[in-house]
C-alpha cells in the first residue's frame, strides 16, 4: 500500500504511535542526564547547564518552527526532522563521554523536541476546532505515555548493561519512529492563508497566549529542576540504584499520563480549566515542598506521583487553551510561542536548582521551588478566565475520535 492511499481511518492510530515512539526515544535520556553527568565526573552546576541546554534549544528555535509550519503548511517533514534528531542524539550520547559534546547533543534534543509544534498542530487539525483541548488531551495522553515507557525501558537497559544501554535504545527507537512518520497523513486545506507578518505580530500579542504561556514557564521551572533535573540526584542520596530511579520516574509519570487524558477530555468540561489549572498547581508546589522532609524512598515516589498528577492537569489545559482560540492559520505560530516561551522555564529551573544546590543545598532549592508552586496557582486564579470565549469558526475538518 502506497504512502497516500493509507485509509484516513489509520491516522489517529498511527499518528498515536509515531508520537510514542518520539518520546519514548526522547525520554531514554531526560530523565537519567543529571545523575549520568555527575557520575561522569561533573558537579551540580554543569549538571544543570546540561540538562537545561534541552530546554534553551526548544525555546530558540519552536517560533522559528511555528512560523515556518503554518507559511508552507509542511507539518509532516518537521516531525520526520524531529525524529531523526532523537535518533541522533541517542548514537551520539552512545559515542561520547565529552562534555562539550554531551552538551551539544542535548541542544540536539532541545531541536528535536521543538517540533512538538508540529505534532499537536497537526494532530488537532484531526478534529474540530473547537475541540482542541479534547485532541491537546489525547495527543498529551500519547507524549506522557511515551515518556514513562521510555523512563522504564531506559532504567532496566542501564540498570542491567550500564549507562550507554539506555542511549542505543533511544537511537533505536528514533529510528522505528523516523520509519513510522513518513506514513503520516498531513491534512491540508486547500485555500488556508500563509501567515503574514502582521498576523505573528498579533499572535505574539495576544493576552491570553501570553499569560498562559508565563504560567507554562512556571511550570517548567518546577518539573525540569525537580524530576526531569534533581528529584533523581535526591534519591541517589536516598540509596536508589539505577532501575530505582526509573521506578520514581514512572511513579511521577503515569499519573501526568492519566491526568492529561481524563483532565483534557473530561474533567475540563465537567469542572472548568481554571480550577483544574489552580489544583494542578497546588499539588505540584505542595509535594515539591514536601520533598526535602521525605526520608523513604517509596514516600518520595508517592511525592512524586502527586506532583506529577498536577503537572498532567495544569499543563495539559495550559497547552490546549494557548491554541483554542486561534484561527486555524495561526495555530503552529501560536504553539510555537507557546512551546518556546516554557522552553526558558526547562533552562531557568535546572541551572537554578543546580546553582542553589552548589551554594547552598539541594534541600533549600527544593523548598523554594515548593513555595514557587503555591504562588503559580495563586497566578492562575488572577490569570485564567473562567469561561475562555471561544470563536465560532467552523474547520473544514471533521470530527476524529479515538
Amino acid at each position: 500500500m502506497s504512502i497516500n492511499r493509507i485509509p484516513s481511518s489509520y491516522r489517529i492510530p498511527l499518528f498515536c504511535a509515531v508520537t510514542l515512539l518520539f518520546w519514548m526515544s526522547m525520554y531514554t535520556s531526560v530523565p537519567i542526564m543529571a545523575p549520568y553527568v555527575e557520575f561522569l565526573g561533573g558537579n551540580h552546576q554543569l549538571a544543570g547547564w546540561i540538562v537545561g541546554m534541552y530546554g534553551i534549544s526548544q525555546m530558540l528555535l519552536r517560533i522559528p518552527v511555528g512560523i515556518m509550519s503554518d507559511r508552507f503548511h509542511k507539518r509532516k517533514l518537521f516531525i520526520t526532522f524531529g525524529l531523526f534528531f532523537t535518533a541522533i542524539g541517542g548514537l551520539g550520547l552512545w559515542i561520547t563521554h565529552d562534555f562539550t559534546w554531551i552538551l551539544i547533543l542535548r541542544a540536539l534534543a532541545g531541536a528535536a523536541a521543538a517540533t512538538w509544534v508540529d505534532f499537536t498542530v497537526l494532530f488537532t487539525s484531526y478534529y474540530k476546532h473547537e475541540e482542541s483541548t479534547k485532541a491537546i488531551g489525547t495527543i498529551s495522553f500519547f507524549n506522557s505515555l511515551g515518556q514513562v515507557l521510555g523512563i522504564l525501558s531506559a532504567g532496566w537497559a542501564a540498570d542491567s548493561l550500564g549507562w550507554e544501554a539506555a542511549f542505543i535504545l533511544g537511537a533505536l527507537l528514533g529510528v522505528l519512529g523516523f520509519i513510522g512518520s513518513f506514513f503520516l497523513i498531513e491534512k491540508i486545506e486547500p485555500d488556508a492563508p500563509k501567515i503574514t507578518m502582521r498576523a505573528i505580530g498579533n499572535v505574539a500579542a495576544d493576552r491570553t497566549l501570553l499569560f498562559v504561556s508565563l504560567l507554562a514557564i512556571l511550570s517548567q521551572v518546577l518539573i525540569f529542576a525537580t524530576v526531569f533535573g534533581f528529584t533523581p540526584v535526591y534519591a541517589t542520596a536516598l540509596g536508589a540504584d539505577k532501575f530505582s530511579l526509573s521506578l520514581l520516574s514512572l511513579f511521577a509519570n503515569v499519573p501526568v499520563a492519566l491526568a492529561s487524558l481524563f483532565g483534557g477530555r473530561k474533567w475540563a468540561a465537567k469542572y472548568g480549566e481554571k480550577r483544574m489549572v489552580v489544583w494542578g498547581f497546588v499539588l505540584m508546589g505542595i509535594f515539591t515542598f514536601t520533598i526535602p522532609f521525605t526520608h523513604h524512598l517509596w514516600v518520595l515516589m508517592i511525592t512524586q506521583a502527586f506532583a506529577g498528577f498536577g503537572r498532567g492537569l495544569s499543563f495539559t489545559l495550559l497547552m490546549g487553551m494557548s491554541i483554542k482560540h486561534m484561527p486555524a492559520e495561526k495555530r503552529a505560530t501560536a504553539m510555537g510561542f507557546f512551546q518556546a516561551i516554557y522552553g526558558l522555564g526547562m533552562f531557568v529551573g535546572p541551572v537554578l536548582m543546580g546553582v542553589i544546590g552548589d551554594w547552598f543545598s539541594l534541600n533549600q532549592g527544593f523548598i523554594v521551588l515548593g513555595i514557587l508552586g503555591v504562588l503559580s496557582a495563586l497566578l492562575s486564579q488572577w490569570f485564567v478566565r473562567s469561561t475562555p470565549k471561544i470563536p465560532a469558526v467552523q474547520s473544514s475538518g471533521s470530527t476524529a475520535s479515538l
